[in-house]
């Protein structure tokens, strides 16, 4: 059974800082922005959810990327 929030740690491309996210699995293959907890800067988050509904990746991005 796959975990409906996963905890996921991803790092700021503009800070370095590691930003800690809950990801919500059952929306699927997500991107959206949050703001970094450090530098306030809007940091595009994609994330991919496999065929079970597990969380396969988290990646953040720069929006000039």
């Amino acid at each position: 059974m796959s975990a409906l929030i996963e905890d996921v740690l991803v790092t700021c491309p503009y800070c370095g800082e590691v930003m800690e996210l809950d990801v919500d699995c059952t929306g699927g293959d997500q991107t959206y922005y949050e703001d970094c907890q450090t530098c306030c800067v809007a940091v595009q988050l994609v994330i991919m959810v496999d065929d079970r509904g597990n969380l396969a990746s988290a990646t953040a991005r720069r929006d000039d990327e």
